[in-house]
């Protein structure tokens, strides 16, 4: 078994110069040379850095690795969110079987067949979208004026939430995941927001609409099973997650292609089939979730030749197992017309992301949309000229300015 070096080498998100589609290079030399190996986090404790594709479908998928956020030793990405744990508790940071059971009140929204028929509503915002940013004509930010507020209009009907309130939701959402925010700011932000969506689902359960947190009013916090407080949480998590990942793949998604022309018109003349395809491979390549998925092993695990002890922090770092030469020819290439549906973009295992069908309908109808109603949609200034989200834990663009 080989040795574990005492000194590890920092955590990174900062991309090379002029590469900001890249994971950083740090981690490519890692998967090439240690391939599991230890990093030093912000708080000066080490994990475990996982980056091959094999060991993190292996170990996403392994009972002995937890996803408890309030195990000692859990790896948060800063002191804002160490902070903000507690209000972080939602399914997806818990182990089975409470895992399953709060996830499963929420499957059904999330289904293929129930995001199928949410398609037609999707292609009308789309439209409306778009029909404002030609009246306005160019320059434009497509982040604030397509990429952000599509999803956001989506997931508020979804849930039932005042999309008028989006300002404050956003600004709350973004604090939230910025790794640069202050303790007091990310509690603050936390704290509001929960308390806002307690709010919002009490009222449900006086006045219930059609919509998922009326549901889940009336199916827990009525009945007893859930508090105000838990279900708040949930739904922080629903509506966080529903907007600003597939916002930030809108927008960097549309940077990339932007940057690889016959890719780009491939996705605008492509049958549904092609532009399906397309999305699988704009998801591996870009990563946006380039914070890893985090863990503690509950027991040891014997992986990669090393042994993983219990109670020792994890990172799976997806965007560089998305790039393992192992699994994916020429990883490092935008290649609209591989077979990318191996790719960890949305996890992998129990805790694989509970919104994929959705974010895929409005990714699959967002970029064809997109430019083939602008074809002479391009960059308003000089690509390293655009500010990247290093320090956000969702990576993409923080504005894109854009002509046609």
């Amino acid at each position: 078994m080989t040795e574990v070096p005492t000194a590890a080498p920092a955590f990174t998100t900062r991309r090379a110069s002029g590469c900001p589609f890249d994971p950083p290079p740090e981690m490519s030399r890692l998967q090439e040379a240690e391939p599991l190996s230890r990093v030093t986090l912000w708080n000066g404790e080490q994990a475990w850095f996982v980056t091959r594709h094999a060991d993190q479908v292996a170990l996403l998928r392994d009972e002995r690795i937890s996803a408890d956020n309030q195990r000692p030793n859990y790896p948060s990405v800063s002191a804002g969110n160490e902070a903000t744990r507690a209000h972080n508790r939602t399914f997806i940071t818990m182990d089975e079987p409470e895992h399953n059971e709060q996830r499963k009140r929420f499957t059904g929204d999330f289904t293929i067949k129930r995001t199928q028929a949410l398609r037609v509503r999707v292609e009308r915002i789309i439209d409306d979208l778009l029909d404002a940013m030609e009246k306005a004509g160019p320059p434009a930010d497509l982040v604030t004026s397509f990429a952000l507020p599509l999803p956001s209009l989506v997931i508020c009907e979804l849930l039932g939430v005042p999309y008028e309130d989006h300002g404050f939701f956003q600004r709350a959402s973004s604090v939230i995941i910025d790794t640069r925010s202050s303790v007091p700011d990310a509690l603050a932000a936390s704290q509001e927001l929960v308390e806002y969506l307690g709010d919002l689902v009490e009222s449900k359960a006086k006045n219930p609409g059609d919509d998922l947190l009326s549901r889940l009013a009336a199916q827990y916090l009525v009945t007893g099973q859930s508090t105000r407080d838990e279900c708040a949480k949930q739904a922080r998590l629903l509506l966080v997650a529903g907007h600003e990942t597939t916002a930030n793949m809108i927008a960097l998604g549309t940077c990339a292609l932007l940057q690889n022309p016959e890719q780009l018109a491939a996705v605008r003349d492509g049958s549904p089939e092609r532009v399906a395809g397309a999305v699988e491979e704009l998801l591996r390549y870009l990563s946006i979730t380039h914070m890893g998925r985090r863990r503690v092993a509950a027991q040891d695990i014997e992986i990669g030749g090393q042994t993983i002890k219990a109670g020792d922090a994890v990172i799976c770092a997806n965007d560089i197992a998305n790039r393992d030469p192992e699994v994916f020819d020429e990883p490092d290439r935008l290649n609209i017309h591989r077979q990318a549906r191996r790719h960890l973009a949305f996890g992998s295992g129990p805790h694989q992301c509970l919104g994929q069908n959705l974010a895929r309908i409005e990714l699959q109808l967002a970029y064809p949309a997109l430019l083939r109603r602008l074809p002479g949609l391009r960059l308003a200034r000089p690509l390293e000229e655009i500010s990247f989200r290093t320090d956000m834990a969702v990576y993409g663009v923080h504005e894109l300015p854009v002509v046609w």
